[in-house]
């Protein structure tokens, strides 16, 4: 997978049209125009939004800012989900462009968590990347590293540079051959159906008689309920395209 370096780039660009809109109850000095960007789906809201704020700080009453929050149809987006499993989970039957709802009031303390800085967003980030290798690799690949190859992972992500974070993130995907793979697949799956925030567990990517498990193998051993045909009734999977890096977030309709 290292070396398929056409479908790396065309995860690491994929886009959704997006259209940000100003929330009708808030006081504003003239206006709000919606504003549009094409936002990348293996980041974050908190980290490719600074356009959006500035737009619409723009026609705000500056007693009335506060912390910008980010709303669909009336669920609170959660910043630490990646982009790409927003949409995946609350917007995928909907037509493009994503139509995206800017607060700047009435923080929404029990469904979301705060986000004050950017520093916020990378302690995440290299959480989840070090639960990964965690579970790879035993984190011997993560913790070998220098603190600037862990910067440079963040900075990459941070600034859209593929080749900057491939540099460094290939090495988090590489195993010796004689080693037969991960040791486990760091993976979750998000249910837009249930309360339960998402579904974890081991699973090794080769099985006891050697042969390699497949998805359909994981949805039966982790999720067997998403696996149905009874009536010609089958759930979708929907893949959040997501840097194999990160726990591989899977979302279920």
């Amino acid at each position: 997978m290292t070396d398929d370096k056409d479908v790396l780039r065309d995860v690491w660009f994929g886009r959704i049209p997006t259209c940000f809109t100003l929330y009708q109850d808030e006081i504003t000095e003239r206006e709000a125009d919606p504003y549009y960007l094409l936002l990348p789906r293996i980041s974050y809201l908190t980290l490719v939004t600074d356009k959006v704020k500035k737009h619409f700080q723009k026609v705000m009453r500056q007693e009335e800012v506060s912390e910008i929050w980010f709303e669909y149809e009336g669920t609170p987006l959660k910043w630490h989900y990646p982009i790409g499993l927003l949409f995946d989970l609350h917007a995928s039957n909907t037509a493009l462009p994503w139509s995206i709802t800017v607060h700047f009031k009435n923080f929404p303390e029990k469904d979301l968590l705060h986000c004050h800085s950017k520093d916020v967003i990378e302690a995440h980030f290299m959480a989840c990347i070090k639960e990964a290798d965690a579970l790879k690799h035993k984190s011997q690949v993560i913790n070998e590293m220098q603190k600037k190859d862990h910067k440079q992972l963040w900075m990459g992500l941070q600034n859209d540079k593929f080749e900057q974070f491939w540099a460094i993130n290939r090495k988090l995907m590489e195993y010796p051959p004689e080693d037969n793979g991960f040791r486990y697949i760091p993976f979750r799956i998000y249910q837009a159906t249930t309360e339960r925030p998402f579904i974890q567990k081991l699973f090794r990517p080769i099985a006891s008689g050697g042969q390699l498990h497949t998805l359909g193998d994981l949805l039966k051993d982790v999720c067997p309920s998403a696996i149905t045909t009874e009536g010609g009734d089958r759930r979708f999977l929907t893949h959040c395209t997501r840097c194999s890096v990160f726990p591989q977030n899977l979302s279920l309709r």
